[in-house]
C-alpha cells in the first residue's frame, strides 16, 4: 500500500501557540464586553443570589467600587437591573417611572463617580409588578401592549434624566421604539441611545435572573406571547429591521448560545451593532461545571468567541471579571 503524504497541510497553521495566535480570525477586546449587575437599597450591602454563584446584589456604594475596579482594568460598559423590595411593587409597575427610585439614583450617582463609563439601563416593568410581567395586564391576565408602551416611554425618559447613556427596551411590544426615540428626542435628549432588545426568545435560559431581579416566584403564566418563539428564526430578522427604522442604535439577540444561528444571521441583514447577552442560565450551567471540576475554565473564552465568531459586537457577560483578566 502507498501511502500519499499530504501536500496540504492545515495543521502547520497550528502547530505551536505562537503560530495560533497569529492566524487567529476573531479576538476578543475589552470593549467588546459589557458587565451586567444588580443594585439593591442600602449601604455595604452585598446579597449572594442563589443560583448565580458568584454573582452579588451590591448597594448603589458597593456598586460604585466594583465599576472603578473594573473601569480601570478596561470595561466600559455596565447593564444595570434593580432588586426591589416587594413593598415598592404593584399592577403596573408604577415606580418604574419614579425618578427617585433605586436604578435612577444609582445612575446619578455612579454618573458622579465614574462619569466615563457607559450605562445601559433595562426598560421593562418586570422588577417593578407583582405579577412578574414586563407589561401591565388587564382582568385576564393578557398584558397590553400599548398601554404599556405609554409607562416604557416615560421610564425612558426618567432613565435618560439620571445619565443612562443607553436605555434598553427589554419588553417585546410592539412600536416601544419609535415611541420612546420620539420622546427622548422630543424631551432634548436626542444623544441618548437605544439598544433594543430586538430579538428576545421566550428562553428557559432566564430562571436565575428572574431570581436575582426577585421577580421569579411572582411570575403568573409565561411570556410566550410578547417574547418570541424559539423555533422561529425569520421572525428575528422582522423585529430586528422594524426596530432600526424605528430609531435603535444597537440591537440585542438574547439569550446567546442556543441562538449563534441568529446572532449570524442578523449580523449580514443589518448595519447596526448587534449585541448578544450570555445570559443567566447560561452563565450558571457553566460555572456550576466549572466549580464541580467538571469543566475547566477554558470553556468561558470558549463561550464568548464563538459570539464574536457568529459576528456579535458587544457581548454582555457575568463573567467580565474573569474575562478581563484573562485578556489583560
Amino acid at each position: 500500500m502507498n501511502f500519499i503524504k499530504p501536500t496540504i497541510r492545515p495543521r502547520r497553521l497550528r502547530k505551536n501557540k505562537e503560530i495560533r495566535d497569529l492566524v487567529q480570525q476573531n479576538n476578543i477586546h475589552k470593549n467588546d464586553i459589557v458587565y451586567p449587575m444588580f443594585i439593591v437599597e442600602g449601604k455595604n450591602i452585598k446579597q449572594a443570589i442563589k443560583s448565580m454563584p458568584d454573582i452579588n446584589r451590591l448597594s448603589i456604594d458597593l456598586t460604585i467600587k466594583e465599576i472603578e475596579k473594573l473601569f480601570k482594568k478596561g470595561i466600559k460598559g455596565f447593564a444595570l437591573f434593580p432588586y426591589n423590595d416587594i413593598s415598592l411593587k404593584d399592577e403596573k409597575g408604577t415606580q418604574s417611572t419614579n425618578s427617585n427610585n433605586l436604578i435612577n439614583r444609582a445612575i446619578r450617582e455612579i454618573k458622579k463617580q465614574i462619569p466615563e463609563c457607559v450605562i445601559f439601563a433595562d426598560v421593562a416593568l418586570d422588577p417593578y409588578t407583582t405579577h412578574g410581567h414586563d407589561g401591565v395586564c388587564d382582568e385576564k391576565g393578557n398584558v397590553l401592549n400599548d398601554e404599556t408602551v405609554e409607562i416604557l416611554t416615560k421610564q425612558s425618559i426618567e432613565l435618560a434624566k439620571s445619565g443612562a447613556d443607553f436605555v434598553c427596551p427589554s419588553d417585546m411590544m410592539d412600536a416601544r421604539i419609535i415611541n420612546i426615540r420620539n420622546a427622548l428626542d422630543n424631551s432634548g435628549f436626542e444623544n441618548t441611545g437605544i439598544m433594543s432588545y430586538a430579538v428576545k426568545y421566550a428562553s428557559g435560559f432566564y430562571g436565575p435572573f428572574r431570581d436575582a431581579v426577585g421577580s421569579n416566584n411572582l411570575l403568573k403564566g409565561d411570556k410566550k406571547t410578547y417574547q418570541m418563539n424559539p423555533a422561529n428564526k425569520k421572525e428575528a430578522l422582522i423585529e430586528a429591521k422594524l426596530d432600526v427604522q424605528e430609531g435603535a442604535d444597537i440591537i440585542m439577540i438574547k439569550p446567546g448560545m442556543p441562538y449563534l444561528d441568529v446572532i449570524s444571521q442578523t449580523k449580514q441583514e443589518i448595519n447596526n451593532p448587534v449585541a448578544v447577552y450570555q445570559v443567566s442560565g447560561e452563565y450558571s450551567m457553566l460555572k456550576n461545571m466549572i466549580d464541580s471540576g467538571d469543566l475547566s475554565d477554558d470553556v468561558i473564552m470558549e463561550s464568548i468567541i464563538c459570539f464574536k465568531r457568529a459576528g456579535a459586537d458587544i457581548i454582555f457577560t457575568y463573567f467580565a471579571p474573569q474575562i478581563i483578566d484573562i485578556i489583560d
